[in-house]
């Protein structure tokens, strides 16, 4: 008894150091086995899972006695933890290795198994175990509590936790992310280590909305900068060979990935975890560690890292990113070029991801923001040693805008195209050239004219009357007719990029007479394109008239008025078009002959007028003869006036004032134009007067007096058994108020009497007297009708049983069977004598 008492007492003494270590044995249990009854089951269970030999691991069988008890008693979970870490500390600090694996084993047994309302209780002597696992110095304890913990974020909890915080287990995972040592293998296992647990402290805090918020700045500054610290050891990242998709292999055992596989797939869940409001406190510390790092200028690895944003993100939310670098872009703009590149570079490498989500004023808040940053590197833009630099930002702004607008649906390109062309100086207003402007406006013109450029090359013109809304178009010939050479020659590139639409451009890279090798595809005759050119062709034409005559014309920009007129005549097939054509042609030509411009600026006009002359031949067969004869005579006499056209030209080479044989002659072609179905009358006429013509007829329409307006419904033309109602009472201020005050019944009434007195009128009067009142009402109606049909009929119409074998024929053939002023699909160029030239 005496044995047993002091055997209690000694127990007792040790309690609070050892928890009831024997001081006899040191074993978990009385030698004398007299005091084990006399503690707690859950104790005893507890000490009897540790083994003599901790090298022998968790007895399996206690382990499993364990875990019974813990779920048929759930209310000694907590319990059971206490105690376990009591353990754990114990031989932590006694160095007992062994035993605090084993403890750890049990635990995540326990965790895995135990799914209680209080678990809670229990997670918290979990927490408190595993961090001091990750405060000891030995790196073996480390890679366990992150083990543990790894296995614990993968449990959804029934409750929420109010209480616990993760702020140690945080910094600790990023600092083991940050591991320098010195052995490689440890090295790589810590930063594995603390890239997973970084990975579970995200999962679990995500899982439980109520808990600790992770997505605070404080966290993401540490989370952040440690994946990509370890994403920056993959030289494929630095050097940008990886390719970056949207989507993930996750097939791959995680215990064979690298450090940089773990830390892109944990960045990935970081960023696709993310929402509308926690987007900015994930970006913000990447582009600070990519402005820490120096990572702007040899960009790869931000380009491989913002592709990944993109991809793993809500699409919802892309355009966000987007925000958030074009508004660091904005806060570097005090930083050299070189950085302001590699950011807009980044910006021209994701944009297009970004672009399909951009709806409503997001694309235009976008492209505002992009020409700002053109506008602000022209006005602030540096000289010197630095212009190239400051020139290879610009274009990449211009390139990021042009990679934005690809990915835009066609209506919003239009809408792009014409923001931008409003932000172009000098736009608004006629460039006479007599000013001298600032330097800067003069830049920004031009690069504002490439990025509509840029954009332009992006569309897929269908029709020309949505392509050139009439604001968009007068802007344009504005530009068109500046004073400044480079100005002009862009807007003929942006003529050439809207008006092509069967890729047509690059074989009309050089004027030539060689028309049977160009191969040009042209357009069949569309109702749209007519009217289009009815409205705005004038407008086109008048301004290729002034752009040759500008004495600063370079070579390349003769080219692209030759370009133009060739792809006007090969997309808008319609008579007025060749006429329009010629009658500009003949001006060039005068202009050349006349002197009004320089001798070797006038040889190239020659031979611009002779390129497309040949050309216009082959469509207009009658004028073959006469075009073959001068190319003829100039071949023999003067070779400078066809092309190839040169640069520069010999002095003395005649230009002005040229033999009569060697020049198009004007009413020679008159003349053969006369037997076709093309308008001569509109070839006498100057596109100047053209010009006014149309604008009076506009002002005129305008302002036409109430009384002509008619109302026409085409819907209820084209609909059966919807016939249409015209206004046969003069609409004054009278009959307006009569409509408004009278009762719905009698205006019943007045319409059921009306048409009773039309029936008898037809049923009993003679058609004379139907005639004599209806131009009693609207007098030489009917006969200026009928003169009106009868004039747009051609002269003749060619018997059925021979083909048409020149434009008048053809026509002719066209306007007996088909709609007058409309070019038939069975033109007259399908029977020419050069089937090889065009492609239909």
């Amino acid at each position: 008894m005496a044995s047993f008492f002091s055997c209690c007492f000694e127990r007792e003494r040790f309690s609070d150091v050892a928890d009831a270590v024997i001081v006899k044995c040191g074993d978990s249990a009385c030698c004398c086995g007299c005091c084990s009854a006399f503690r707690p089951r859950y104790k005893r269970l507890v000490d009897n899972i540790f083994p003599a030999n901790p090298e022998d691991g968790l007895v399996k069988s206690n382990m499993d006695k364990l875990m019974w008890y813990a779920m048929t008693s759930p209310d000694k979970l907590d319990r059971i933890g206490d105690y376990l870490a009591h353990r754990l500390y114990r031989d932590i600090n006694r160095r007992k290795t062994g035993y605090v694996i084993i403890s750890m084993d049990a635990l995540d047994q326990l965790l895995v198994s135990c799914h209680a309302n209080n678990l809670n209780l229990f997670v918290e002597s979990f927490l408190q175990m595993v961090q001091k696992l990750l405060e000891s110095t030995e790196p073996k304890l480390q890679l366990r509590a992150t083990q543990s913990f790894e296995k614990f974020a993968n449990i959804r909890e029934d409750t929420p936790s109010y209480h616990r915080r993760y702020d140690f287990l945080v910094s600790k995972f990023s600092s083991m992310c940050y591991a320098s040592e010195d052995e490689e293998v440890m090295r790589k296992q810590l930063r594995t280590a603390g890239i997973k647990g970084l990975q579970g402290v995200v999962r679990k805090t995500d899982w439980d909305n109520l808990g600790e918020n992770i997505w605070l700045p404080t966290h993401m500054e540490k989370i952040v900068p440690s994946l990509l610290y370890n994403m920056q050891g993959n030289k494929a990242y630095v050097h940008g060979t990886t390719q970056i998709s949207d989507t993930q292999d996750n097939h791959q055992n995680e215990g064979e990935k690298e450090p940089h596989e773990l830390a892109e797939m944990c960045l990935r869940e970081l960023v696709s975890r993310a929402t509308y409001g926690k987007i900015h406190n994930v970006i913000k510390p990447l582009l600070i560690h990519l402005d820490y790092e120096g990572l702007w200028v040899n960009n790869s690895f931000a380009v491989q890292v913002f592709k990944i944003v993109m991809y793993s993100i809500q699409a919802q939310y892309s355009i966000t990113v987007i925000e958030l670098l074009m508004a660091h872009l904005n806060e570097k703009s005090s930083e050299p070029a070189q950085i302001r590149t590699g950011i807009a570079d980044v910006l021209s490498k994701v944009i297009p991801i970004a672009a399909g989500e951009c709806i409503g004023p997001s694309v235009i808040e976008i492209i505002n923001s992009l020409l700002e940053h053109i506008r602000s590197s022209v006005v602030g833009g540096v000289s010197g040693k630095e212009s190239s630099a400051e020139k290879m930002y610009q274009e990449t702004l211009i390139h990021a805008l042009g990679e934005y607008a690809n990915h835009l649906p066609d209506y919003q390109k239009i809408d792009s195209m014409v923001f931008i062309l409003n932000k172009v100086p000098g736009s608004d207003r006629v460039d006479d050239g007599g000013s001298q402007r600032p330097e800067a406006e003069v830049k920004l013109q031009h690069l504002l004219l490439k990025s509509l450029l840029k954009v332009g090359t992006k569309y897929t013109t269908v029709q020309y009357s949505t392509t050139f809304a009439q604001s968009f178009l007068v802007r344009l010939m504005r530009l068109s007719v500046s004073s400044d050479a480079e100005v002009r020659l862009t807007v003929q590139q942006i003529l050439h990029t809207l008006i092509d639409r069967h890729q047509n451009i690059e074989k009309l890279a050089k004027p030539t007479l060689e028309v049977s090798r160009l191969g040009l595809t042209m357009s069949k005759p569309v109702r749209q394109d007519v009217n289009f050119w009815k409205k705005s062709g004038n407008e086109i034409m008048l301004s290729l008239q002034e752009n040759c005559e500008f004495s600063n014309n370079r070579l390349v920009n003769i080219e692209a008025i030759y370009a133009t007129l060739m792809l006007l005549m090969a997309e808008i097939r319609s008579d007025d078009v060749m006429v329009d054509i010629l009658r500009v042609l003949f001006h060039v030509q005068g202009v050349a002959q006349n002197g009004t411009v320089s001798g070797p600026q006038g040889v190239q006009l020659q031979a611009l007028v002779a390129s497309v002359m040949v050309v216009i031949s082959h469509l207009v067969p009658t004028l073959k003869d006469h075009v073959a004869a001068v190319i003829k005579k100039r071949s023999d006499e003067a070779p400078h006036l066809l092309p190839e056209i040169m640069a520069s030209y010999e002095s003395g080479l005649p230009c002005r004032d040229l033999p009569e044989d060697l020049l198009f002659d004007h009413s020679k072609v008159l003349d053969l134009l006369a037997n076709t179905n093309l308008d001569e009358k509109r070839l006498n006429t100057s596109m100047a007067s053209m010009m006014r013509r149309h604008s009076t007829t506009q002002h005129t329409s305008s302002a036409t007096d109430i009384n002509s307006i008619s109302v026409e419904v085409d819907s209820a033309c084209s609909s059966p058994g919807l016939p249409r109602r015209t206004l046969e009472e003069e609409i004054t201020f009278e009959s307006l108020k009569k409509v408004l005050t009278e009762s719905p019944e009698q205006r019943r009434k007045a319409e059921e009497e009306r048409r009773k007195q039309i029936t008898e009128a037809f049923m009993t009067e003679s058609f004379e007297a139907l005639v004599a009142k209806i131009q009693a009402k609207q007098p030489d109606t009917l006969q200026t009708k009928l003169s009106e049909i009868f004039s747009r009929l051609p002269p003749t119409c060619p018997p059925s049983s021979s083909a048409p074998t020149s434009v008048s024929s053809a026509s002719a053939v066209m306007s007996c069977d088909g709609v007058p002023g409309l070019a038939s699909p069975v033109s007259s160029v399908y029977e020419l004598p050069y089937p090889d030239i065009f492609i239909y």
